[in-house]
């Protein structure tokens, strides 16, 4: 059997015990639990807190605290020894930002394939390129949303325009359809179509330009109601004015502010839209969730989102920072929404799912075991 270790440098700031991390980063144990579903032997080695060892639904996590006050795992011999022990034929890396930890690893465990899986990562500053581009000549593949992601780190020379890329997505959800007026019921959201935003409030989502969609669609969607779920919220006072000031939209969105995860499901379940403004994403998790939901998502034109619909292939895309695209595309997509949500979860069911990303991470772990026996034999 295939075994993979699963491995995050990133160490939380929080410092959250491990156990608190399993129910807090669902992606932590989403991405596990998708590898392990396509046949595979999954070991998770996550930076934390504190050192201790999980054994979940298959899955084995072992979190490993920095040595001695170091600021990595990477440094001392406690990830050598983990790697010892663990002894697995291929190492998934999450995130691009770790070169220092990355050449670290490669002098680890020099002759194992390293998949490195970009999180909405950027090219960095010119005089930090030298590190990465060191540390990312030394990796098997890269992974992103969409291929396309990979062109600033190409065109920055930090990736080989030979490097192999896989378009995997960054996580999954377990979210479901359900019970579309027991939703409504439940959160007290209304409207019609009913449009929900879950996202921060900042200038990459572009709410301003999402209100002004929203208020030129209304004239022919006079029935429309906006509910708007966020954590951070940098450009709130610019946005809760721009409500205020507009008779269109005045009364019409409403800010609920963070909410619980568990009742974002609910809202999804209860709307009959999602929108959203971004700029930039690595994946979207709040689309991969609506799209989980049977949620019809109008987003933005960006290379990961074209991927999470399969090109529009379910929901509707428009052009960043244009509100009568967004209108256009709101009032093209209203007529079609009693038979958009089957639709839209047979697409999340055949590319997104827990089974759906397990293949494709099992495809980019054996082609490149299948690559390093293509090298060692031409070597030999």
């Amino acid at each position: 059997m295939l075994h993979v270790a699963q491995i995050s440098f990133y160490l939380d700031r929080e410092r959250r015990d491990p156990e608190r991390l399993l129910i807090e980063w669902p992606s932590l144990v989403d991405i596990a639990e998708a590898a392990h579903s396509a046949d595979m032997r999954v070991s998770v080695v996550q930076a934390a807190a504190r050192s201790t060892y999980v054994n979940r639904r298959g899955v084995q996590y072992y979190f490993l605290a920095p040595q001695n006050g170091a600021a990595s795992i990477a440094s001392g011999d406690g990830l050598s020894t983990m790697l010892e022990q663990l002894r697995p034929d291929v190492i998934h890396v999450h995130g691009l930002g770790f070169p220092k930890e990355v050449l670290a690893l490669r002098r680890i465990a020099p002759h194992l394939p390293v998949l490195l899986q970009d999180h909405a990562g950027n090219v960095p500053r010119i005089w930090r390129r030298l590190v990465w581009r060191r540390a990312l000549s030394t990796v098997a593949a890269v992974a992103f949303c969409a291929r396309a992601q990979a062109r600033p780190f190409v065109n920055a020379r930090l990736l080989p325009a030979t490097m192999p890329i896989h378009e995997i997505p960054e996580s999954t959800s377990r979210f479901t359809p359900g019970d579309k007026a027991g939703a409504r019921r439940n959160t007290g959201v209304h409207g019609n179509p009913c449009v929900l935003w879950v996202g921060h409030l900042n200038d990459n989502k572009d709410p301003l330009t999402v209100l002004d969609g929203i208020a030129r669609a209304v004239r022919a969607l006079p029935e429309l109601q906006m509910w708007c779920c966020f954590g951070t919220a940098p450009r709130c006072e610019e946005v809760a004015a721009r409500i205020d000031s507009d008779p269109a939209l005045r009364g019409r969105v409403h800010l609920i502010g963070r909410v619980p995860h568990g009742q974002v499901e609910q809202l999804m379940r209860a709307a009959d839209l999602f929108v959203l403004g971004s700029h930039r994403e690595g994946s979207g998790y709040a689309v991969i969730e609506a799209l989980a939901c049977g949620l019809p998502p109008v987003i933005t034109d960006i290379p990961s989102f074209r991927a999470l619909t399969g090109g529009a292939k379910v929901g509707r895309l428009w052009r960043c920072g244009d509100p009568a695209d967004l209108s256009e595309a709101l009032l093209s997509i209203a007529p079609t929404l009693s038979d958009a949500r089957v639709a839209v979860r047979e697409h999340f069911d055949a590319q997104l799912s827990s089974r759906a990303l397990g293949r494709k991470l099992r495809a980019a772990y054996v082609d490149m075991l299948r690559t390093r026996r293509e090298l060692q034999s031409n070597l030999s």
